[in-house]
């Protein structure tokens, strides 16, 4: 068997890595440039739970522990060797259940050009060929109509609202459910996407 982290991903110019301490600079400037176009979807921490924001190193430590334990993928996106955004699978559960869930974040001059679908793409494979999982879900909020045209393309199943489902933005916000069971996967997500061009 494959071992489980750190692992590395590749379709093309696209490539999925673990986030390593010296992407710091690069990283950092990327959320910078693109704070206004992430803002709206970005998931946040209520006040009465909040101890400010995490530096980049416990941000980098905390996902090293969850991918060591086996809870997480923790992926960043490189385009043309560039940091483009992050893909994470995580709430690996391995019991009776056999799932995960996937959340992801896109630079704004990477948007739109399909790699967004192609990095999904690539963890779903992963996820059902190499881990051997049965389910993965993505939720995303109603008005997030890229995000929402993401699971379209790959075909993900409509599962309906969770009504103030995760904390985003300052609030609590709703989320659509997307989900894909293993025996719903036919063919890998990744031929999907490179037939759809």
């Amino acid at each position: 068997m494959a071992p489980f982290w750190p692992v590395v991903l590749q379709q093309d110019n696209l490539v999925l890595r673990p986030l390593k301490l010296r992407d710091k600079k690069e990283w950092t400037k990327l959320r910078q440039r693109n704070q206004n176009w992430f803002q709206p979807w970005e998931s946040t921490v209520p006040d009465e739970f909040s101890d400010g924001k995490a530096s980049f190193y416990q941000i980098v430590k905390n996902l090293r522990i969850e991918a060591k334990a086996q809870r997480s993928l923790p992926f960043v996106m490189e385009i043309d060797k560039k940091i483009a955004g992050q893909i994470t699978v995580a709430n690996i559960n391995y019991g009776s259940t056999r799932s995960a869930y996937i959340g992801y974040w896109i630079a704004e001059e990477f948007a739109g050009k399909g790699y967004t679908p192609l990095a999904v793409a690539m963890a779903i494979d992963h996820c059902f060929e190499v881990l051997k999982l049965h389910r993965l879900e993505i939720t995303i909020r109603p008005e997030n109509l890229k995000s929402l045209r993401v699971v379209e393309k790959l075909g993900l199943r409509s599962e309906g609202l969770r009504p103030k489902y995760l904390h985003i933005d300052g609030d609590w916000r709703d989320h659509l459910v997307f989900a894909i069971n293993k025996d719903e996967y036919n063919e890998s997500l990744v031929l999907k996407m490179k037939n759809l061009k």
